[in-house]
């Protein structure tokens, strides 16, 4: 009765990897009871996320083949794309946000295009991430993402000006109404170890340092994310959560009008299915406290993996 702080899984947002091909169900090896799914594998997917009050699911696309730019981001038949139109055939009650990045796409892993050592750029190091070229690239995966019915858009580069082109890019072609969930705050941290194999997409030289945060640094973050609103994000998201839920804090107080994600990443979903598995520790109560810690820091949206077991052990309680 007096409790503070209530977690349900209509918190939740479920992450799904989704790939080519069919009857696909593949193990990701570093995060136990997480798949890299097919299309055909959707529908049950989308039946047992809602089954448990969980409204909404993230998609990352793994694509048939990779280049410099990352065509299959915006095809119209991108593996995205087709994921989109097949979970709101099945469950057009299951609100669908998209990732839009470069990283699970671009042959080199990088979250942007890079640039060539030519005339334009020989002031650059090579492979250096060129953010004004890469904004064109984000709004057309984003107005493709709209157009095979997506209900969110989550741009995820860290590109700055990223939120206003994508809206630009929305609105221009009649989509003023789709949502824009920014990542406006996201580190460079060390807990993304594990999604790089389940996306594919690590960086195959170099890091992400030179967009993504210095993990010491929290009031740039509220910077980050006032230039984000200043753009148009509708949502606001930290990434990732445990380590900075200080951030998230400073975020609900700094802007306590927009919807603030929080995402649950990969390496702290890892952390907790190894321990589980060794006996060392109780999986249901420490992954119900972590969330609920999110949470209590401010999140109105938790994006994790821990979702579907989460909403169970609730759904009991």
């Amino acid at each position: 009765m007096v409790r503070e702080t209530q977690l349900a899984p209509d918190d939740f947002i479920y992450p799904l990897f989704v790939t080519h091909g069919r009857n696909v169900r593949q193990p990701i090896n570093s995060m136990p009871g997480v798949f890299q799914l097919s299309i055909d594998q959707l529908a049950q997917e989308a039946e047992s996320v809602l089954s448990l009050d969980i409204p909404a699911v993230l998609l990352f696309g793994i694509p048939a083949a990779k280049d410099p730019v990352g065509l299959e981001n915006f095809a119209a038949e991108g593996i995205v794309q087709q994921a989109v139109r097949a979970l709101k055939s099945v469950a057009p009650e299951l609100l669908v946000i998209t990732d839009v990045c470069l990283c699970e796409y671009t042959d080199h892993g990088h979250c942007g295009l890079l640039n060539n050592p030519d005339e334009h750029h020989a002031h650059l190091e090579e492979g250096y991430v060129l953010n004004d070229e890469t904004l064109p690239i984000l709004a057309q995966a984003a107005v493709s993402h709209a157009q095979a019915g997506a209900d969110i858009v989550a741009p995820s580069g860290m590109m700055d000006g990223m939120v206003a082109a994508i809206r630009t890019a929305l609105d221009a072609h009649d989509f003023s109404h789709i949502p824009i969930m920014s990542y406006a705050v996201k580190y460079a941290s060390g807990f993304y170890g594990p999604f790089r194999e389940a996306a594919g997409g690590a960086p195959k030289f170099g890091d992400r340092k030179t967009h993504q945060m210095d993990p010491a640094n929290a009031r740039e973050a509220v910077r980050e994310a006032a230039l984000d609103v200043a753009e148009g994000a509708d949502f606001l998201m930290v990434k990732p959560a445990l380590a900075y839920l200080d951030v998230i804090h400073r975020l609900r107080e700094r802007f306590p009008e927009l919807p603030l994600a929080a995402y649950n990443v990969s390496g702290e979903y890892s952390m907790v299915k190894a321990a589980a598995a060794n006996g060392w520790l109780d999986e249901q109560k420490i992954v119900l406290e972590t969330l609920t810690s999110i949470k209590r820091a401010g999140a109105d949206l938790i994006i994790t993996y821990h979702a579907k077991d989460a909403a169970q052990w609730l759904q009991q309680r």
